[in-house]
């Protein structure tokens, strides 16, 4: 879904997201965000009962270029998000991602994030 950070910004798009959440670095208008995703992240949060923090979620393609993204990034279409959960440590997120949604997504473990995104296919990593 396509949101205007301007209009929207606050707009609140689940039970425990706001669209400027979402907005990426770059401060550019629109924002977008997958239903899809949201519902991930909110599975995520009622799980583990502490705030969801996206460090990264909707990036324009100039920005993921300038930042060293990949190519064909999740991020661009907004289905992708780089979390911490509060007081969680990223591999026990990353290990209840796998094993909350095994045969779809994508899920990468970082040291101070996790990568979620709500790609068709499996896709798991370790960065």
């Amino acid at each position: 879904m396509m949101y205007s950070l301007r209009e929207d910004g606050n707009w609140r798009i689940s039970d425990h997201f706001f669209v400027n959440e979402f907005r990426c670095k770059d401060g550019t208008d629109p924002v977008c965000v997958d239903g899809e995703l949201l519902d991930i992240l909110e599975c995520v949060l009622l799980k583990f009962g502490k705030p969801v923090v996206i460090n990264s979620g909707y990036r324009t393609p100039s920005y993921n270029k300038k930042i060293g993204g990949a190519k064909f990034s999740q991020h661009m279409y907004g289905r992708a998000a780089d979390i911490v959960v509060k007081g969680v440590e990223p591999v026990v997120v990353y290990n209840f991602l796998c094993e909350a949604f095994p045969i779809s997504c994508g899920f990468g473990l970082y040291q101070s994030f996790v990568h979620v995104d709500c790609r068709a296919t499996k896709s798991r990593w370790k960065g």
